[in-house]
């Protein structure tokens, strides 16, 4: 799925993007980037407070006249989707998108053979495979109607390796990471036959430093304590001495350790993530952790889900947060 060099987008200077999770970390950051390279940009997210300090940000960095707006929208909800696209076509006056980052998403409900209530479970699938496809349905179209259009689609390492780990179920967020992954390959065919001008890219980025950890519980109500509790039991923690009220500090920690012990950054993946733009690169990985997995799984699949595979990574120095936690 090879595209001609000279279709890269080298400047995003006067360009229009989309940018779904502009709240925080690879999106806020991919705002910044591209309001600070003078492209105009529509940021959706659930949490609009999120969203103005990330205006504020990029709007104090740039200095360029750029135009910037924020919309509240769940991209789980095509109604929802479908308005967001209205509104920026008003407040932007366009009628053609340049750039498109799906890159909403959240994490939760592992198991698919234990945890009775399917809430969690669905609402993770539904962000992150439905807000991937409603945005590339709403989307595509208006980038059809640029001189160069590229859809950019959050996957994962999830995206081809189903787990963080032989202790965690990791079922909904894997099954749509793959999701998201297929359909953008499949689709790049499709935009070969029928939009050429049009790439699309499949972001697959490892351990990076963002809050998905902490909007994920967030977005779900709060930390599963039962389930935290049942797991943490499993590892043969004296659960029985622990409250409530520990169990969602645990939560908390984790989420803040999650964000503050990456290897990547959230900036540094949107410059990785631009830059493979820039060169007109479809298949992204992000961190050298993403690199390092991508071809120890191609080496030997067969071992993929095993005690000992986690291992391998860690040696290479990677995954080390979900090695010890």
């Amino acid at each position: 799925m090879e595209h001609s060099q000279e279709a890269a987008m080298e400047n995003f200077g006067g360009k229009m993007a989309v940018v779904t999770g502009g709240g925080t970390g690879m999106g806020r950051e991919l705002v910044r980037r591209l309001t600070a390279n003078g492209c105009h940009v529509a940021m959706c997210d659930i949490n609009p407070d999120n969203m103005t300090k990330t205006e504020e940000l990029a709007l104090s960095e740039t200095n360029h006249a750029v135009r910037l707006t924020s919309h509240v929208c769940d991209v789980a909800d095509e109604a929802d989707v479908l308005a967001f696209r209205e509104q920026l076509q008003a407040r932007h006056g366009v009628e053609h998108l340049d750039l498109v980052f799906n890159n909403a998403g959240i994490g939760g409900g592992g198991s698919f053979v234990t945890d009775e209530d399917r809430m969690a479970w669905e609402k993770t699938f539904d962000v992150c495979w439905y807000g991937v496809y409603y945005g590339s349905r709403a989307f595509l179209p208006l980038l059809v109607q640029s001189d160069e259009g590229h859809l950019v689609n959050t996957s994962s390492i999830n995206g081809f390796w189903a787990t963080v780990g032989p202790q965690v179920p990791h079922t909904a967020y894997c099954a749509a990471k793959f999701a998201v992954k297929g359909f953008t390959e499949a689709l790049n065919i499709d935009l070969q036959l029928h939009a050429p001008h049009v790439t699309a890219h499949v972001v697959m980025p490892g351990h990076i430093g963002t809050e998905i950890g902490l909007n994920s519980t967030a977005a779900h109500g709060g930390p599963d304590l039962e389930r935290l509790r049942k797991n943490l039991a499993e590892r043969g923690a004296d659960v029985d001495q622990m409250t409530d009220a520990d169990l969602t500090n645990l939560a908390t920690l984790q989420g803040e350790r999650f964000r503050d012990e990456a290897p990547t950054t959230a900036e540094q993946a949107s410059e990785i993530i631009l830059n493979a733009i820039r060169e007109n690169r479809w298949r992204i990985l992000v961190g050298d952790d993403a690199a390092a997995i991508d071809e120890l799984v191609r080496e030997d699949p067969e071992s993929a889900y095993k005690p000992e595979f986690l291992e391998r990574i860690v040696d290479r120095g990677h995954l080390n947060f979900f090695n010890r936690r």
